[in-house]
Order: structure tokens, then C-alpha cells, then sequence
């Protein structure tokens, strides 16, 4: 089958389009034929390494095949697969392992489920990994409830867009902050109000928040602080290193000191997710964003695009 590899940290031009093995199925797998995939920062990472990845001399590694976000039919399961068979349309991820990007991909039971009947196999590939997220960090990282201000920032990417549509879905009033060129985007996912960060610091606006969801966070944690109605939630979900590590860091000891809440999460993709977005989904309360749609063989050209940073939505790939 051919596949994306990674044989080298670096640039997408170092990927190769290449002949690999099917995979086989271990006993909690499901294997499925790809019908589409997305990409997502951490592909990125896992393509680029960490700075001590790309030392001299350290710049080899085992090849890896890219990739986490999949939906696609199933083709086989392993014996102790319980919850799907032959035929089955689904979606999920791979998890940090990769392993996405290929003609044939192995799911582990647990981080797959059924294709939402309303969506494409491009539109359910999507979902996974920015929708989870977006779902995970308002709900229970932020414990959100019908009526609360919630801002989320960063709404024109792949996680802001569904966090938009996802706090409507649980009765918020939502404010997005994008570029102006998204500001119409955001406004028909139904953002009560939205700010245009190149005109507006909305920081500084006076405004408070009961939730604040940063998908794409480029402010200091106390300016995020002082937004925040007494007993507010503050979660850092994507953004620069800095602002992750002042999250990661300094989130729980602004925690302690008051009722407002700060910290950071990572993404933890369940079936029972999935099966939550998928109604979500087939109620029309959220409907994936798609920017751009690439064949899996130009899943290089797909990656700079991201690593641009003015992605609209999701990126997806079609096999």
C-alpha cells in the first residue's frame, strides 16, 4: 500500500510517498480501508521533531508513517473486536502513534466510531482530533452551562470552529475572535458577537467572561485572568509555547489563589466523544469547516499549508 513517511525530521518536502506493508490488526484493532484524513498540529511536530530531534547527527530515525485523524470502511477487526464488522463506515484516531496517512489503517476498538450518516468521509475525517478538543475543553474543562458568556479565541481554526458551534449547542452565549477576513465565518456558525483581533484588543475591551477558550491563545495568562467573571474558567487549548507553558505552569497556581480557574489539557479521543460529536453532528447543531481538500499524495503540500497558519476550518485529504 502507499503511505506518507516520515524518514527524516524536517520540512514537508522531506516526506515520501511511499510503498509500505499492510498493516494487520492486533487483537483490539479494527482495520479500515482510508477513505479520508485531515491533518492537525501534532502531525506537524511528529514531522518536524523536537529541537534535540534535529541535532547533527541525530536527524535519522525510524521511518514513521504520519497521520492521526481517519475515516474510512472496515475492512477487518481483530478477535477481541466487539463493536464493529466488515463494512462498517467510521471514524477516529490513531493517537500519537500515527500511522494515519496510508491506503490501510489500524484503530485501536476504543478510539473509533460509527460515521455520523450526514457527513462525507472528508467531512467525518474532520472531526477527531479539533472537535474532541473543542468538546473536552468547554465541557469539562470548563464546566459550561446554558446562559454563560463564553469567548473563544482563535475561532476560525480548526478547534475554534467547532468550539463556536459546540458552546451554542449547550446554550452559551458565544463571542469569536478572528481576522476580519473570517468575521462573516464566524458569525454564520453562530457567534453572538464577534471581535476582529487586527481592530480590536479585546483584552482590553472591558468585557468579562464566565469561559474562555483559547484555540489559538496569543496573550499572557493574566490578561486572560482579568477577563474573567469571579469563579470563570480560563483553558488553554492550542496557541504559542509560551502561552501553553504559562498554562501548563503557572494555570494552577493562579488556580489557588482566588474562585478563578486556569489550565491547560491534553486532547483524549473516547468512542463515547465520538458518539457524542456524532449526534451532534446529525442534529446539524455542528457542521465541520472545511478550508482545503487535498489528494493523500500531496499530504506534504497540505502540511506547509497549515504550518502557514491561516487555515479556515480543516485541511483534509482524500485517498
Amino acid at each position: 500500500m502507499k503511505a506518507i513517511v516520515r524518514t527524516q525530521y524536517g520540512p514537508p518536502e522531506l516526506l515520501e510517498f511511499a510503498e509500505v506493508a499492510i498493516p494487520v490488526p492486533a487483537g483490539n484493532e479494527v482495520m479500515i480501508r482510508l477513505c479520508a484524513a485531515s491533518v492537525n498540529p501534532l502531525d506537524l511536530y511528529l514531522m518536524k521533531g523536537a529541537p534535540w530531534d534535529r541535532m547533527p547527527g541525530l536527524r535519522k530515525r525510524k521511518p514513521m508513517i504520519l497521520g492521526c485523524d481517519v475515516a474510512g470502511r472496515v475492512e477487518a477487526v481483530g478477535r477481541e473486536v466487539t463493536q464493529f464488522q466488515a463494512g462498517d463506515e467510521v471514524f477516529g484516531v490513531t493517537g500519537f502513534k500515527g500511522n494515519g496517512f496510508a491506503e490501510y489503517v489500524c484503530v485501536a476498538e476504543v478510539s473509533l466510531g460509527l460515521k455520523p450518516e450526514n457527513l462525507t468521509f472528508e467531512q467525518a475525517a474532520a472531526v477527531p482530533v479539533a472537535a474532541i478538543t473543542a468538546l473536552q475543553g468547554l465541557r469539562d474543562k470548563g464546566g459550561i452551562r446554558p446562559g454563560q458568556k463564553v469567548l473563544v479565541e482563535g475561532a476560525s481554526g480548526g478547534v475554534g470552529t467547532f468550539a463556536v458551534q459546540i458552546a451554542k449547542a449547550f446554550g452559551a452565549a458565544v463571542t469569536a475572535v478572528c481576522s476580519t477576513r473570517n468575521v462573516d465565518q464566524a458569525s454564520s456558525m453562530g457567534a453572538d458577537c464577534v471581535i476582529d483581533y487586527t481592530k480590536e484588543d479585546f483584552t482590553r475591551s472591558g468585557q468579562r467572561y464566565d469561559l474562555i477558550l483559547a484555540a489559538s491563545g496569543h496573550h499572557s495568562i493574566f490578561d486572560y485572568r482579568r477577563l474573567l467573571t469571579e469563579g470563570g474558567v480560563y483553558v488553554a487549548a492550542g496557541g504559542g509555547l509560551f502561552q501553553i507553558f504559562e498554562a501548563f505552569a503557572l494555570g494552577p497556581v493562579l488556580s489557588r489563589m482566588g474562585r478563578k480557574k486556569m489550565g491547560f489539557f491534553l486532547t483524549k479521543v473516547t468512542r463515547k466523544d465520538l458518539d457524542f460529536m456524532k449526534d451532534l453532528l446529525e442534529s446539524g447543531k455542528v457542521v465541520p469547516v472545511i478550508d482545503r481538500s487535498y489528494r493523500l499524495s500531496e499530504a506534504a503540500e497540505a502540511l506547509g499549508y497549515l504550518a502557514e497558519g491561516h487555515a479556515r476550518g480543516k485541511i483534509v485529504l482524500t485517498a
